[in-house]
C-alpha cells in the first residue's frame, strides 16, 4: 500500500531555507502541482469541462496564493534595533 501510495503522491525532499513556514508552503506547493495534475488529466480524458478545470485551478491558486501570505513567503524578515543603531 505504501508503494502505491508513493507513486500516486510522490512527495520532493525540501532544499531550501528551513524554516516552518517555507517547510509549510512547499508542502503547499506539492499539493497545488498534484492537484492541477489530476485536473488537467480529467480534462483531458473528457470526464470534465475546460471550464470546470479552469475554475477548479483559479481556486487553488487563489488557495495557494492565500497560504502564501499568511505564511509570509516572500517577506522581507523585520530589522533588529541592533541593525538600525549607529
Amino acid at each position: 500500500m505504501k508503494e502505491r501510495e508513493d507513486f500516486l503522491h510522490p512527495r520532493s525532499r525540501y532544499y531550501g531555507d528551513f524554516t516552518p513556514e517555507n517547510l509549510a508552503f512547499d508542502a503547499n506547493l506539492q499539493e497545488f502541482a498534484q492537484k492541477i495534475t489530476y485536473i488537467c488529466s480529467l480534462e483531458t480524458g473528457g470526464k470534465i469541462s475546460t471550464e470546470k478545470a479552469y475554475k477548479d485551478i483559479k481556486a487553488l491558486w487563489k488557495d495557494l496564493k492565500s497560504s502564501k501570505k499568511q505564511l509570509g513567503i516572500g517577506k522581507k524578515p523585520p530589522t533588529t534595533d541592533e541593525e538600525n543603531s549607529p
